[in-house]
This record gives C-alpha cells, structure tokens and sequence, in this order.
C-alpha cells in the first residue's frame, strides 16, 4: 500500500515537472502569462505525510524547476513557502476536518477544492514575483502578473485535475 503511494506521488512529482519544463514554460498567453502547473503536486500530496518531509519535497520540486526555468531560486522559495503554509491553508479551507484519520480531499465539495488550489496558487505566485519584480514601485505590474497569471494556472489546473480525477460520472 505504501509503495503504491510513493510510486504514485513519485510519478506525479516526474510527470509534473516534465510537463512543466517541456511545455508550460514555453507557452506565452499574451506574452507574459505562464501557467505553472507544477502547482498540482503540493495540492494532490497525501494530507496525513509528515510536514518536514513535504517541506524539503517542495524544495526540491522548486529547485527542479528553477534549474530548466534559469529563475534563480524564486520557484524554490515560492513552493517551500506554500509547502510550509498548506496545513494553516487547509485548516483556513475545511476547517478541523482535515485533521481527522478519515479526511481525503476528494470526500470535500468542489467548492473547497478548488477554494484550496486557488490559495495555494496565489500564494506561490504572489511570492514568486515579489521576488522576480522586487520593487514595490511596480505595483501594478506585480498585481497584474500575479493575477493573470494565478487565473491561468488556476483554470489549467482544473482542467488537468477534472481530466485526470478518479470519479467519474
């Protein structure tokens, strides 16, 4: 069972990035609009794994896509941020829920789960271009990338989540 899941979590950790690398990098929606997709593994890791473990995970996923991207360390920080940041965001989304041995994300509403990949989104992308622009005096430039951006990855995302979700209807 445990190695079904690692095998699992390790796919999608490989299949993510390489998707990420191989063809969301190069996608350019009107010219400054990159869906960071990669963003799916900190949503799909499994909620009862230990937390200093899935902050080095996302590190590492971080630090991958900063190697193939030439963005210094920003996806790095970005992710290790939301990795650390996912319980009090979980807590924040389905309450004291997801704290019990039975919770899984796909028994929660559509509602929530999307409610959740929104905040993980815009909480990555938010820090990654405080970091990229680093001045305050681009205000809108930041507002609008993050925006932008955040609303693209977000409806990639779902697209990708409901073509490879396990219910079906």
């Amino acid at each position: 069972m445990t190695n079904n899941l690692y095998l699992k979590n390790g796919l999608r950790f490989v299949l993510l990035i390489l998707a990420q690398v191989l063809v969301f990098n190069r996608l350019n929606f009107l010219g400054f609009i990159n869906p960071m997709i990669y963003l799916l593994f900190l949503y799909w890791y499994p909620i009862k794994q230990r937390q200093s473990v899935f902050i080095i995970i996302g590190f590492i996923l971080g630090f991958i896509i900063d190697i193939f991207s030439d963005t210094l360390a920003f996806h790095a920080v970005a992710c290790t941020t939301m990795a650390f940041f996912r319980p009090a965001i979980m807590r924040f989304v389905f309450g004291v829920n997801f704290e019990f041995q039975s919770f899984k994300l796909s028994n929660t509403t559509k509602a929530q789960q999307i409610t959740f990949l929104a905040f993980l989104i815009i909480g990555h992308h938010t820090i990654f271009f405080l970091l990229e622009i680093f001045s305050f005096s681009h205000l809108l430039l930041l507002l609008k990338k993050t925006v932008s951006t955040s609303a693209g990855t977000l409806v990639l995302s779902i697209l990708i989540i409901s073509l490879f979700s396990a219910e079906k209807e």
